[in-house]
């Protein structure tokens, strides 16, 4: 609402106009918020889904984001565009780099000058643009980013060190394509007559502006945490101030520098040892999900149909996304990596995921708007071009990267491993049953007894505290794809259960139910994880069962031996743990109605010892 005020008159912006805002804004956070639950439910990438809602509302009318924000839709963009890289740089480990931090290094050098030389010779062959217009896109679309790759490992949880090499290079390469952009554009279209010598000039204040304020902030708010300066219900609030306070104070200092200063920000944040600040980052990757939301939909809404060069698109952009996809990608990863580790099903694969994100489309449209103000011919192409890219690289990987890594062998679609927290005797007995059946478990315990007892039987584990930032840092969750919290401690099992629920999802975080009477007995008893096992089937009472002799075994239904006449074999006393379907998916026993058993599936359960052990038909 905006008013003047004169004699004794207040002007008061018109009704129909605020409701008219609020209705776009409204309607941009509906259909975000929608397109991503959506996504989620028919397991597609969202980014796919946000594209065409944001087409459609700009293309009926519903979303104007020019009428909308005015001036302040750019400033927008650029500030969440920073909080989603401080949200990047907060999921980066040091503990990777020795692994990974060789091909990331080539990758965000060579590799980017090699994509943008060939970006700007295709643009400069496809759309016969100057060669300084050309040469702007090729460092625009050099960029990937976290807004498009994170929901894509997400989406395929590639294995091995693909997943770590692609999110690095997806956070790293943003600020410098922006800063790239930035020293192309005053080395071509600036006033200066010395390019080579501001181009260094703006490098250096960069990496000092940058990095100084980002490695600063990070420092301070570290040490106003460990003193307990701030309020705990205010941590998040102080630590969103000073993102934007670095990035804007780094960007007055040097243009284009404040997102390398929230990137380094997030980075030294994550890496320091002296405070916890899982909180934060789980608040700052709740902020991001919605941001993201949003940032589709008013970008996206901006491309008019009646505005695009439909002819020009249609006949040579399919060419160009070709040349990237097929031939300058490849070209940067091969040659960034020659000499390195990685198999050739892992780098094919790296090869096949470049999409670009929120981050091309933002600079694209700041230096778009710098480039009509100068009366450059064809500057409209440059926004044109980058979301024709954005639209069918994310569509090509998005439909086709988990289709590629599951032929590579790279990643598994749906993961049924078993992250066990707790190496006791029930569960190194159930983990031993489910390997027997060719499922990967990884068992978790601060007891080094209880692990050592599972080593020496042949199963995956790790010794350290569940809440313990370490052991996040080198737990290799490859092949799992849920937690069981099954420790003695009710109240540990509650704390795995959060810490895991952002990697896992909630629908995938189990916890035993806890002793009845206890404290952390509750009247929702899925309200911190979902009942593994029923609500009877506490530490406790698992540990009388094997007690008493009984043990896990893994029992196949058949037509002769259907469900009825398992119940018959093995009585009431038998415990269902899990169901075996018949395409292999574990679907642990809980709280939740379930039909019986059928055949084809597996059973797995506590059974007492006396009852018949030969082999089933």
């Amino acid at each position: 609402m905006s008013c003047s005020s004169g004699r004794g008159t207040d002007t008061i912006a018109e009704p129909a106009v605020t409701e008219s805002i609020l209705l776009s804004l409204a309607v941009v956070l509906v259909l975000g918020v929608f397109a991503q639950w959506l996504a989620w439910r028919l397991r597609l990438p969202s980014i796919l889904l946000l594209l065409l809602f944001g087409l459609i509302a700009g293309a009926a009318g519903w979303v104007d984001p020019d009428a909308v924000f005015g001036d302040l839709l750019m400033p927008i963009v650029s500030i969440s565009v920073a909080l989603i890289l401080y949200e990047g740089g907060l999921t980066l480990k040091f503990s990777e780099l020795p692994a990974v931090g060789a091909v990331v290094r080539s990758l965000v050098t060579v590799g980017a000058l090699v994509t943008w030389l060939g970006t700007t010779l295709a643009a400069r062959w496809l759309f016969h643009l100057p060669m300084e217009l050309a040469s702007v896109l090729g460092a625009v679309l050099v960029v990937t980013g976290p807004t498009v790759i994170g929901p894509l490992l997400r989406h395929i949880r590639p294995t091995g060190p693909v997943g770590p090499i692609l999110r690095w290079e997806g956070i790293v390469i943003d600020p410098i394509g922006a800063l790239a952009t930035v020293l192309i554009f005053e080395a071509l279209y600036g006033q200066t007559d010395q390019a080579a010598q501001h181009a260094l000039l703006s490098v250096a204040r960069t990496i000092l502006f940058g990095g100084g304020l980002g490695v600063g902030a990070a420092l301070l708010l570290t040490q106003m945490l460990a003193r307990y300066w701030v309020a705990d219900y205010l941590q998040n609030a102080v630590s969103l101030m000073f993102v934007v306070a670095a990035f804007v104070g780094a960007n007055h200092l040097q243009e284009e520098s404040g997102l390398a200063a929230v990137t380094v920000m997030g980075m030294a944040l994550a890496n320091q040892k002296k405070v916890d600040v899982a909180h934060i980052a789980e608040f700052k990757e709740n902020l991001q999900v919605l941001l993201i939301s949003c940032l589709f939909i008013i970008l996206a809404a901006r491309l008019k149909p009646a505005e695009l060069d439909a002819g020009l698109l249609l006949a040579r952009g399919g060419l160009f996304v070709a040349v990237l996809v097929l031939l300058v990608r490849p070209a940067s990863v091969f040659v960034s990596t020659w000499r390195s580790k990685l198999t050739l099903p892992e780098k094919t694969f790296i090869a096949w995921m470049a999409p670009r994100g929120i981050v091309a489309a933002a600079v694209a449209s700041v230096f778009a708007l710098r480039l009509e103000r100068q009366g450059v011919e064809g500057a409209g192409l440059l926004v044109q071009i980058t979301f024709v890219t954005i639209i069918a690289t994310v569509t090509i990987y998005g439909l086709t990267s988990l289709w590629l890594a599951r032929r590579l062998n790279v990643a598994q679609a749906n993961p049924q491993g078993i992250l066990m927290i707790g190496a006791h005797p029930f569960a190194r007995e159930l983990a031993a049953a489910l390997k027997r059946e060719g499922f990967h478990c990884v068992l978790l315990d601060s007891n080094r007894d209880n692990t050592r007892a599972a080593r020496m039987a042949g199963l995956s584990t790790y010794t350290g505290g569940v809440m313990d930032d370490h052991t996040l840092d080198r737990l290799d969750l490859g092949g799992t794809g849920r937690i069981f919290a099954m420790t003695p401690n009710p109240w540990v099992n509650i704390l795995a259960v959060r810490r895991f629920e952002r990697i896992y999802g909630r629908a995938a975080c189990y916890r035993l139910a806890p002793p009845a009477g206890s404290p952390s007995h509750s009247d929702r008893p899925d309200a911190h994880g979902r009942t593994l096992f029923g609500k009877e089937q506490s530490y406790v009472e698992l540990s009388r069962r094997l007690a008493r002799g009984q043990t896990v075994k893994v029992t196949r239904l058949t037509e002769e031996f259907d469900y009825e006449a398992y119940r018959a074999r093995y009585g009431e006393s038998a415990q269902m743990l899990l169901i075996v379907t018949a395409s292999g998916t574990l679907e642990p026993v809980t709280t939740a109605p379930r039909n019986p058993p059928e055949k084809g599936q597996r059973i797995v359960a506590l059974v007492d010892p006396d009852e018949p052990q030969k082999a089933t038909p």
